[in-house]
């Protein structure tokens, strides 16, 4: 019940004096529960304990009101908040058009722009258009979304497979998860070229040892 009580806050909260109902379920500022009250009563507890009353769940019957410090209640909320939308990583989804049939020069610029979205961190949607007989033939599309693929593999991943979806065929590729600094592994050794082997050498012939004859 404390908890249901302690936390969500509407966004037009009333507090004190704007909360016009004749008696509310109380709550105390440390989650105890007082009980149901007068809303003078109320009022009262809150200002002998130089605190607000602050309406947290307006739909109960009676609404229920928690003492609390609301102007720090709304900092601390705003804090966190804001830490929360640091935290959270922002992921935009580009899309880029392609033809079954595109011209080389015109597949080479719209691969640049693929790649250029996965080094700034953003997924790719890749969609080929069919238009009339083309519709006829998918493997045109499949065949240009696996080059794609392969031509950008070392910045991004095939996170959703070649699908079709009416007149077109869809494919989403992925940024690969950047590393943190200092993780990197270190680079491997470059194998060298390994020296033809030389034929052994016979060993000199020794001096026969002398005859004690």
């Amino acid at each position: 019940m404390d908890k249901a009580y302690g936390g969500h806050i509407s966004a037009e909260t009333r507090i004190n004096e704007r909360i016009r109902t004749p008696e509310v379920r109380l709550v105390g500022a440390k989650g105890e529960q007082i009980g149901i009250v007068s809303i003078t009563e109320a009022l009262r507890l809150a200002q002998e304990a130089d605190l607000d009353l602050v309406e947290v769940a307006p739909t109960a019957r009676p609404p229920v009101c928690k003492l609390m410090d609301y102007g720090k209640f709304k900092y601390e909320s705003a804090v966190k908040a804001r830490e929360s939308r640091k935290n959270q990583t922002q992921t935009i989804v580009k899309e880029i058009k392609l033809r079954p049939k595109i011209d080389p020069h015109d597949y080479g610029t719209k691969r640049g722009h693929v790649e250029r979205f996965l080094k700034a961190g953003d997924k790719v949607k890749v969609t080929i258009m069919f238009r009339g007989r083309e519709q006829s033939r998918p493997e045109l599309g499949f065949r240009l979304l696996q080059k794609l693929a392969d031509d950008v593999q070392e910045l991004g991943f095939v996170e959703s497979q070649a699908k079709q979806d009416g007149r077109n065929m869809i494919m989403v590729i992925g940024p690969h998860p950047k590393k943190e600094q200092g993780s990197k592994p270190a680079p491997a050794p470059q194998a060298r070229p390994v020296p033809p082997q030389r034929p052994a050498e016979a060993a000199p012939a020794q001096a026969p040892a002398p005859s004690d004859a």
